[in-house]
């Protein structure tokens, strides 16, 4: 079969390509900007690619058109694609009937930790032979690559509540019936496509209602958004007695079924725990992990892909032997390099609580170190300024900050950083370059760290300060 797909180059649709063509179909596709990493992906597995949506690339038809969730109508393909009454379907779609159906569906929702989850949770799987498929939204290192087919049984599928195409706004995750949830977190985002924290509980509450009943839902004991929606109370047609979950649930954390005891408090060591009694009246626990990672929010992560993999069979001393061994995520808290006595991570955060949690791991990782946080606040959620009023709250554990004012926010943030102290707003990245290595070099050899946080390629920034301090050293 002949796959065009429409949007190519993002990270699922890219993904979904790349196992395409491992199905044994021949893929090609499009999209408004090819450009690396993705495209030199997909040109490495044997994938056409065309640049911009010129119809042409649709004659002769493709048996099948995937039309990613960044098109819309007005787009020449899209509009030719629907006079021509051509076959198409959207991406989601196609990976649950094509590679999801007869599988057993391990499935990572929730606002935040999606696909560090996710990855774990596929490494845990291979690490004890189960040989899982997977589609992930970035790269794990201890695999190298977003997407695989697997073996016959399991596959891992980062499950995200963006919608699904222009002509299916229900959330991407609503097609892959898993049977086996992780329900990270869940807070109010995507503001672009969704007017209240309602409105996602509610994509939420579809997902949960393709779960069987011999499946499982897991999600933290502490989130209570999470609960509201598993209980129904976030429906404005609640009412009591209505049946609203029909799986068995397990907790994480505090007070759940799942617990963590810190032997560090980076969270670079630690111990698990299941409170559930077995046959013998005895609690499993006392398998310690000690891994590459640091941070709070990972090590619940790591509780939740626990949990699922237990589900499936792994045992805990396994899973924590697994993750003892995981090697994290590219753009996930990824070192890319040190410049003397300084330090330059990437970092995807682009939410008030991921920044938060995120520099909170660093802080509790380096100690009285200093470190040096610039942000560009890309998402469309962030763009609209919904969250602005929790920025200044979110970077409390750094030194200093830089935010970067693009082109494409409709409002300032000098509205809600002041530029004074440790806050400065830089609308120019070379600027921003300079004023970041000044700030790092300042520190008069002792360490500093550089955590950089974007949900997209920054303009290159990353790689540019690293070159900027490399050229000024000394």
């Amino acid at each position: 079969m002949h796959i065009h797909i429409l949007g190519i180059c993002g990270t699922f649709m890219g993904s979904l390509a790349q196992l395409a063509k491992a199905d044994g179909h021949r893929v090609s596709g499009c999209d408004a900007n090819v450009y690396p990493p993705m495209s030199e992906q997909l040109e490495h597995a044997g994938i056409e690619l065309t640049q911009g949506y010129d119809p042409a690339q649709l004659v002769p038809a493709p048996d099948l058109v995937v039309v990613g969730n960044a098109l819309s109508r007005d787009n020449p393909c899209v509009e030719y694609m629907l006079r021509e009454q051509l076959p198409y379907t959207s991406g989601p779609q196609w990976l649950g009937e094509h590679f999801l159906q007869g599988k057993w569906v391990l499935a990572v929702a929730g606002t935040h930790g999606k696909t560090t989850t996710s990855s774990m949770l596929a490494w845990i799987l291979e690490y004890a032979g189960l040989e899982p498929g997977f589609l992930i939204g970035g790269v794990p290192n201890n695999f190298d690559v977003s997407a695989r087919l697997g073996g016959e049984k399991y596959f891992v599928v980062e499950a995200d509540e963006y919608d699904t195409a222009f002509f299916d706004k229900r959330s991407k995750f609503v097609h892959y019936r898993p049977r086996t949830a992780i329900l990270n977190n869940l807070e109010f985002d995507h503001a672009d496509i969704f007017s209240d924290l309602q409105d996602i509980q509610l994509q939420f509450h579809h997902m949960i209602r393709t779960i069987a009943d011999d499946g499982l839902i897991i999600h933290p004991h502490s989130d209570s958004n999470i609960g509201a929606t598993l209980s129904g109370k976030f429906d404005r047609r609640y009412s009591a007695g209505k049946k609203y979950a029909w799986t068995p649930v397990q907790t994480t954390g505090e007070g759940g079924q799942w617990q963590v005891e810190l032997d560090a408090a980076d969270g670079s060591v630690f111990t698990v725990c299941n409170t559930e009694k077995d046959e013998r009246g005895e609690c499993e626990g006392g398998y310690e992990v000690r891994w590459q990672q640091s941070g709070l929010h990972n090590v619940a992560n790591a509780l939740a892909a626990i949990a699922a993999a237990n589900h499936v069979g792994v045992s805990l001393s396994q899973a924590c032997q697994a993750l003892s061994a995981f090697e994290g995520v590219k753009r996930r808290m990824e070192c890319l390099g040190q410049v003397d006595a300084i330090s330059i991570y990437d970092d995807f955060a682009h939410h008030p609580t991921a920044i938060a949690t995120t520099l909170d791991g660093l802080r509790n990782k380096v100690g009285d170190d200093k470190i040096i946080a610039v942000i560009e606040p890309r998402s469309n959620t962030m763009k609209l300024g919904v969250h602005k009023a929790e920025l200044i709250s979110a970077v409390a554990q750094a030194d200093q900050v830089f935010w970067y004012q693009s082109t494409g926010m409709s409002w300032s943030l000098d509205e809600s950083v002041d530029s004074h102290g440790r806050n400065t707003v830089v609308d120019d990245l070379q600027q921003l370059i300079e004023q970041t290595a000044v700030a790092a070099q300042a520190s008069g050899g002792s360490p500093s760290h550089v955590l950089i946080m974007s949900n997209g390629g920054f303009g290159g920034f990353h790689h540019r300060l690293y070159d900027y301090l490399e050229a000024h050293a000394g």
